[in-house]
C-alpha cells in the first residue's frame, strides 16, 4: 500500500549525523510537494532510476535511494561515528572496536554472491549487479544486541524476497542459510577457535520472505563500510543482531534445518528464532531493558520491546509458538 512522503535531500549529499537530522528535520516541517511511492519491485523503470543514479553514487562511496516510510522509525538516530567502530565483526576481534581497526584489509571487489540447493535457477550474482537489481531504498531499523545494547540506524538496500524471488525457491525450501567469507590473510579474529568458521546464521522461508529482512549495501547514504559487513549484509531488525550475517558470498535454501554458528557454539544461550524478547533472560544477564549506544554509560536503561517493536509487523510468523522454548 502507498504512503505519502514528504520532499527530500538525496542521501548521497549526507556526509554526518548532523547533517542527516537536519534533513529529518526539515522533511518533518516540509508540507508540500509530496510524493507518492509503490511498493518496491523490479519493474524496467525502478531499474533504469536506479542505475543512473546510484552507480555514480559508488564511484564516491555514496549509495542513493529514497526513503521508504513503511519502514522509518523517528528515533533518534545513533551517530554514524558510533554505528562505524562499535561492532560485532568476529572475524576481525572480539573486542567492539576490532572491526574498524583491522576490516579495512577485506577485500570487497570482485565479489560474487552464490544462491544454491532448494532452487529452481541457481545463481552467481555479481555484486554489482545485485545493487542494479532494484530501487535501492532507505529504512531506518532498531538494531538490538543479545548483549543488551541497542542502535537505530539508516540502512541502504531493498527486501531479501526481491533476490530470492529471482531465483524461485522450490517447495522443499523450508531454509534459507547465509555464509559469510572467510578471508584467512585478511581476517585476524579466524585465528581464534571461538567459532568454526565460516560464520553461518540462517531463517525460515517465511521469515527470510517477510519484506522487513532487508539486503544491506549501505548505511548513513554510503556503500556500506568493511566492518558493518561489506559489500552486502542482511538486517533482521526483530532479532537479535547475531542473526543478521555480514559479508555473504553464499546463500542455500534448504530443505531441514541447518545448524547455525552460535547454535553450535553455545546451544544454551544462542538459539535459532532469537527474536528479541524480553521476558527470556540470557543465562548470564537479563534481556529485559537495553543500552543505546551513543546515550552515555549513565543513561538510564530503557525496556526492551518484544520483537524489538515489530510485533505488529511480525507476530504472526510465530503464532500458536512457545517463544520461551523457541528461544
Amino acid at each position: 500500500m502507498s504512503r505519502i512522503k514528504q520532499p527530500y535531500i538525496p542521501p548521497s549529499e549526507i556526509t554526518s549525523e548532523h547533517i542527516w537530522q537536519s534533513r529529518r528535520t526539515w522533511l518533518k516541517r516540509a508540507g508540500a510537494g509530496a510524493i507518492a511511492l509503490g511498493a518496491t519491485g523490479v519493474s524496467g523503470s525502478a531499474m533504469l532510476l536506479h542505475s543512473s543514479a546510484a552507480l555514480g553514487g559508488q564511484e564516491k562511496g555514496r549509495l542513493s535511494g529514497t526513503p521508504n516510510s513503511d519502514y522509518w522509525l523517528e528515533n533518534k538516530l545513533t551517530s554514524e561515528k558510533d554505528v562505524t567502530t562499535y561492532n560485532n565483526f568476529y572475524e576481525f576481534g572480539t573486542d567492539k572496536s576490532a572491526p574498524s581497526q583491522y576490516a579495512q584489509k577485506l577485500e570487497t571487489r570482485p565479489w560474487k554472491i552464490e544462491i544454491e540447493g532448494e532452487v529452481e535457477k541457481p545463481s552467481s550474482f555479481d555484486i554489482d549487479d545485485l545493487l542494479k537489481l532494484a530501487s535501492i531504498e532507505e529504512r531506518v531499523y532498531r538494531l538490538r544486541c543479545v548483549e543488551a545494547w541497542s542502535m537505530v540506524i539508516p540502512w541502504s538496500g531493498y527486501s531479501l524476497s526481491t533476490l530470492l524471488s529471482q531465483v524461485r525457491p522450490t517447495s522443499k525450501a523450508k531454509y534459507v542459510q547465509f555464509v559469510s567469507d572467510v578471508q584467512p590473510e585478511n581476517m585476524p579474529g579466524l585465528r581464534s577457535r571461538i567459532i568454526d568458521w565460516p560464520y553461518v546464521e540462517a531463517l525460515r522461508i517465511d521469515e527470510a520472505m517477510h519484506p522487513l529482512v532487508m539486503l544491506v549495501f549501505g548505511v548513513y547514504g554510503k556503500l556500506l563500510p568493511n566492518q558493518n559487513g561489506a559489500p552486502m549484509r542482511v538486517a533482521i531488525p526483530w532479532k537479535y543482531g547475531f542473526k543478521s550475517g555480514k559479508s555473504i558470498v553464499k546463500i542455500r535454501l534448504l530443505e531441514k534445518l541447518p545448524e547455525t554458528s552460535w547454535v553450535k557454539i553455545a546451544p544454551r544461550e544462542y538459539g535459532f528464532y532469537a527474536n528479541v524478547n524480553p521476558s527470556v533472560p540470557h543465562p548470564r544477564w537479563s534481556q529485559a531493558t537495553e543500552r543505546r549506544i551513543g546515550d552515555g554509560i549513565f543513561s538510564p536503561r530503557v525496556d526492551t520491546l518484544m520483537f524489538n517493536g515489530y510485533g505488529e509487523q511480525v507476530a504472526d510468523l510465530y503464532s500458536g509458538m512457545d517463544l520461551k522454548r523457541y528461544y
